[in-house]
């Protein structure tokens, strides 16, 4: 199978979404996006706040990594990993880990110190991935998340 790895265009975002509602449905948690075609548009491409790299297959994006700078004060910039969805019919098929190398060399390219990302605790066949890659599972530390509801009761009024 052919395949390009190659920057996202604002003309992908249908498909990407598309891809973010998989990842959704398969974390049993489809109510839970909210973003839509316009907002990855202006977010990605208006404001300039991810980078998307997708997989294409014959023109069909089968998979997707966005990522986006962040700063540690412990290493200075860093690029955080957003998702990386390969559609559930291609996995297996080298979209995961070309994707994934286009991230590390994006990260290495703009001279980061570290590329940093959430895994799931059961998503074994990532983490087994991940470690074989010479990344390091940080399991004493936690993904901290507060919604909307946690923002609006600790707001001053």
């Amino acid at each position: 199978m052919e395949f390009t790895i190659r920057q996202a265009e604002r003309k992908d975002m249908p498909q990407v979404l598309d891809l973010i509602k998989e990842l959704a449905a398969y974390e049993n948690a489809s109510d839970e996006v909210e973003i839509e075609v316009k907002d990855l548009e202006k977010e990605g491409f208006d404001e300039g706040n991810f980078k998307c790299f997708v997989a294409d297959v014959n023109g069909k994006i089968e998979g997707m990594a966005l990522v986006y700078f962040r700063f540690s004060t412990w290493k200075g910039r860093t690029v955080h990993l957003e998702d990386l969805i390969v559609r559930e019919s291609m996995r297996g098929t080298g979209l995961g880990g070309a994707l994934y190398r286009k991230v590390v060399e994006y990260g290495h390219e703009n001279g980061v110190r570290r590329v940093e990302w959430v895994v799931s605790e059961g998503n074994k066949n990532a983490i087994e991935f991940y470690e074989n890659t010479g990344a390091d599972i940080k399991k004493n530390w936690f993904t901290v998340h507060m919604d909307e509801r946690g923002i609006q009761k600790n707001i001053k009024k």
